[in-house]
């Protein structure tokens, strides 16, 4: 028997890789929501939306018109809702039917006490235990990564074998990750690039709803939508659809830098509009989460990492409402940290115990430094001479600079622009070359 939360695996959408489809609920029981929440929010998108037909209320509420149905009914039979007349030249009141609702005054006020409580009026949240179902049916557990995919995703970069197998068995582990190195190695590229491996498409959605509290999960900054499986919000009255309360997504790639404290890993209370917005790592839940620059931030490189120690070893985390009331939420991510620093500063042996790859990227040999600037001559519109490269390598030489791999593009790019300033064109030049070198490098 199928549980009502999901299709069946032959009902797995093909776009979605191996995705299970959360399919929509046929009644209230199955939305997982107490009945009054969905009274007063459909009660919160009338106060604020105004009048509109029953076809309006599930495109907003992302439920099938059978679900929403007792709800107006009960509104209906309580005078919080009536239904205004339609004109004769109205198409739906040729039809008979859709009709549009409208709060009473009894209604106005009940939304607006609703409001005071939260103004959050978006689709239906999905139950806690709906989410954890549905993180765990997309785990990161069944994402493979072979030596082709890493070659496939990592086309044209220059990066050396053995780094690209580090890494690649890393996705693997399922272990957190640790990348190290000095900066402008190319890290934070390295890391962000990883994603190409999570091929496929996993569910997020909008809400969930915590102990009547609403927790926002999706995030369009964060979450790419998934255009090959849009399908119109006219289209939810059809049966077998997925739920509308989630939204198809690419496995998201979350990048946390400097900025990050501790505050921003637990959840963020809006105190006006009354609801919360999820933490990064749960954004990042079925896929990446990047610590970049780690040790720039303000509060201390140790407390953040420790703060990772349950997540990683259980696969779960736990998160308070401001009620003080504490819950538990899937940990399914790929944890990266990046950081310039070297490790034994930031952890202890304990912790880097709990890592399970410490990868270091360090500064490239020559052949690879060549093989990035012939990469950058190309893309800036710059003529690649042997000459030019020959004088960049000495001078590394001379004043012990180490080859990084982002110094080409960078000493390039500084060439270009000060050649269109002369009006003239790029060429890789002593002089052009002397005045990137000085304006780019800190003189001791």
């Amino acid at each position: 028997m199928n549980h009502p939360g999901m299709l069946r695996e032959s009902q797995t959408a093909g776009s979605l890789g191996e995705a299970y489809v959360p399919a929509p609920p046929v009644n209230l029981e199955q939305t997982g929501l107490p009945f009054f929440f969905l009274v007063e929010l459909t009660a919160k998108i009338l106060f604020k939306g105004g009048p509109q037909r029953q076809g309006e209320l599930v495109d907003r509420i992302r439920l099938l018109p059978g679900v929403l149905e007792p709800v107006l009914a009960f509104m209906r039979a309580e005078h919080l809702i009536e239904v205004q007349p339609r004109t004769q030249g109205d198409p739906a009141h040729a039809a008979g039917k859709d009709f549009t609702f409208a709060l009473t005054d009894m209604g106005r006020q009940r939304a607006i006490d609703a409001m005071a409580r939260s103004q959050y009026a978006g689709p239906a949240p999905v139950s806690l235990q709906a989410y954890e179902r549905q993180v765990r049916l997309q785990s990161m557990a069944d994402v493979e990564v072979t030596r082709e995919d890493i070659t496939r995703v990592f086309e044209g970069v220059v990066l050396k074998p053995d780094l690209l197998d580090q890494f690649g068995a890393a996705m693997n582990s399922r272990r957190a990750s640790f990348v190290y190195g000095p900066a402008g190695a190319g890290k934070t590229f390295i890391a962000e690039r990883l994603i190409g491996l999570l091929e496929g498409g996993i569910y997020i959605p909008h809400a969930i709803l915590v102990d009547g509290e609403v927790i926002q999960v999706y995030d369009p900054l964060v979450h790419t939508t998934r255009a090959d499986t849009h399908t119109p919000h006219s289209q939810l009255e059809r049966r077998g659809f997925s739920d509308a309360r989630w939204v198809a997504c690419e496995r998201p790639v979350v990048l946390c830098g400097g900025e990050l404290s501790l505050s921003m890993l637990d959840l963020q209370f809006d105190a006006e509009a009354r609801y919360y917005n999820a933490p990064p790592q749960v954004k990042a839940n079925n896929g990446l989460l990047i610590i970049d620059d780690l040790g720039r931030q303000l509060a201390e490189p140790r407390a953040i990492m420790n703060r990772w120690i349950v997540p990683m070893d259980r696969q779960v985390d736990y998160l308070s409402l401001h009620t003080g009331n504490k819950f538990r939420v899937p940990f399914d991510v790929n944890l990266v940290f990046s950081t310039n620093l070297q490790p034994s500063a930031l952890a202890d042996e304990a912790f880097l115990r709990r890592l399970g790859y410490k990868i270091h990227v360090g500064p490239i040999d020559a052949s690879d430094y060549e093989g990035i600037f012939r990469q950058e001559c190309g893309r800036l519109g710059v003529p690649f001479t042997a000459e030019g490269l020959a004088y960049v390598l000495q001078r590394h030489e001379r004043e012990g600079r180490p080859l990084l791999a982002c110094s080409p593009r960078d000493l390039l790019g500084q060439l270009r622009d000060q050649a269109r300033f002369r009006s003239q064109r790029p060429e890789m030049s002593e002089s052009l070359l002397d005045w990137a070198w000085n304006n780019y490098f800190v003189r001791n």
